[in-house]
């Protein structure tokens, strides 16, 4: 943590291009959950300083807009470089504030990155179409223009990349921004804002909103006719509600909410590969990611040798504070996120599930640990077959055949991501297309690139990030007609 700014660790709200303080003077503290260390502080926000940030991205919307594509460009490379610089020092604050391993760090730093070089080059790729008329009199124009101001959302699992995920996509299009982070990993946000202030991003154009209670200030976002476009990324049960209360301003969205992913692993599989990525997918970020495996569907004929190797493999992994070398698994987030993993590992195990490894915290009561655990003999009534699963549990289930294994992976709400491991191409493209879900990684344990399309279908929401198609959200079609 020596390395992290000092001012990184005590920032002030960044709104119109000025770091200051909330207008109550009210701070909290943020810790680390490895060890329940303060790591720093964050200003705690009223209703009156979102409103302050909202009226200051009113005002730089239409200048910022307003500017030629290659300008914005320019500014927003400019803002790449300055994360480039300092990814170091972002690694070791997503770490000390969120938990995750310091090599998983500075890998969500460059992704994070990427996501702003991307966008920086989609900024001049805004094409608008020309369509014929009816008569030899009439021109049809299609523009594509700026939606407005953006309020956007974002969680504490991925406190760099997820915000640039959406912000770049956003002043790229030609938006302004008012950004509200996860409570439990501000820093990293106000972070980007004073880089985005060196790189030379206009006052008001990027501003960012914290608060211990995030509450109030979701409701100015909601409540405000100026906020013309919601981004969130969070849980199905908090965007439904954000999609009901904006309802009566038809403001436009775009939903990145929960997940329940299954891995389809088939006979054919290389075992060694799929147990690699299975825990690539599932322990990656103590299992703290939307898009990880949440139950592992293997076929009966291997399933047996599947669970030992896997076991075997996942009781070898390292648990401890991120900073370390050679961790595997940092802490979960918080007491609550343990609570509700524990609770389902009990549940699996009162239904007769078998704990092949794991299965318990670790550590002190300081830090949030938990054992990476291997449930087998894992039966549909559980309930970690059908609720999300934050942590560190993989729960593995057998299936017969193709037909039984895509009914499994399906039976759910959700729709987020899912995977499958098999050498059988022709199975490949048929287990994919009968997949309802957003993402298909096959043989691919950890599918999220920049250039491609990032979302879900059923209650996992709607909207895309990513790629050319992570644009589209922050842009309206206008349709122009001319007679000459």
């Amino acid at each position: 943590m020596s390395n992290i700014p000092e001012k990184w660790l005590h920032p002030a709200l960044f709104i119109n291009g000025k770091f200051q303080e909330a207008k109550n003077g009210r701070r909290y503290s943020v810790t680390n959950p490895a060890n329940g260390e303060v790591v720093g502080s964050a200003p705690s926000a009223s209703p009156e300083d979102a409103e302050a940030a909202i009226h200051a991205a009113y005002r730089a919307f239409k200048p910022w807009a307003g500017l030629a594509a290659p300008e914005r460009a320019q500014i927003l490379r400019k803002f790449y470089e300055e994360i480039v610089a300092h990814q170091e020092d972002l690694a070791q604050l997503i770490t000390a504030e969120e938990g995750k391993p310091l090599s998983e760090a500075r890998g969500e730093a460059a992704i994070g990155a990427e996501y702003v070089a991307w966008y920086a080059e989609e900024a001049r790729r805004v094409y608008g179409e020309t369509v014929p008329g009816v008569s030899a009199s009439q021109r049809i124009l299609v523009l594509r223009q700026p939606v407005g101001v953006v309020g956007a959302i974002t969680p504490w699992n991925f406190p760099v990349s997820m915000v640039t995920r959406k912000m770049a996509p956003a002043l790229a299009a030609g938006c302004s921004v008012v950004l509200k982070p996860a409570e439990k990993t501000p820093l990293c946000a106000l972070a980007l804002a004073d880089l985005g202030e060196r790189a030379g991003l206009p006052p008001g154009v990027f501003n960012v909103i914290t608060a211990e209670d995030p509450e109030p200030l979701g409701r100015v976002l909601l409540d405000d006719p100026r906020v013309r476009k919601l981004s969130f990324t969070g849980s199905t049960e908090v965007g439904k509600y954000l999609i009901r209360e904006s309802a009566a301003q038809v403001k436009k969205l775009s939903m990145e909410l929960g997940g329940n992913a299954p891995t389809l692993v088939f006979a054919d599989a290389d075992i060694d590969v799929a147990v690699a990525g299975v825990i690539a997918s599932k322990f990656r970020n103590a299992g703290q990611t939307c898009i990880c495996l949440n139950r592992v569907l293997v076929e009966a004929s291997i399933l047996g040798e599947f669970g030992r190797r896997l076991a075997a493999a996942v009781s070898q992994l390292q648990v401890g504070d991120g900073t370390k070398p050679g961790i595997d698994v940092g802490p979960l987030i918080n007491a609550e996120g343990l609570a509700k993993v524990q609770s389902q590992v009990d549940d699996a195990v009162g239904y007769g599930a078998i704990l092949a490894c794991g299965g318990k915290r670790i550590g002190d009561q300081r830090g949030h640990f938990y054992a990476p655990t291997v449930l087998l003999n894992v039966t549909p009534q559980m309930a970690i077959m059908h609720e999300e699963t934050f942590g560190p549990v993989a729960p593995v289930i057998g299936f017969h055949d193709e037909a039984e294994a895509i009914s499994m992976a399906n039976d759910t709400v959700y729709g987020l991501a899912s995977y499958v491991f098999t050498q059988d191409i022709a199975r490949v493209f048929r287990v994919s297309e009968q997949l309802e879900y957003g993402i298909v990684g096959v043989n691919d344990p950890v599918p999220t690139v920049v250039q491609a399309p990032f979302g879900g279908v059923k209650e996992s929401g709607f909207g895309r990030e990513g790629g050319h198609w992570g644009m589209d959200p922050f842009l309206e079609t206008k349709y122009v007609s001319i007679r000459i």
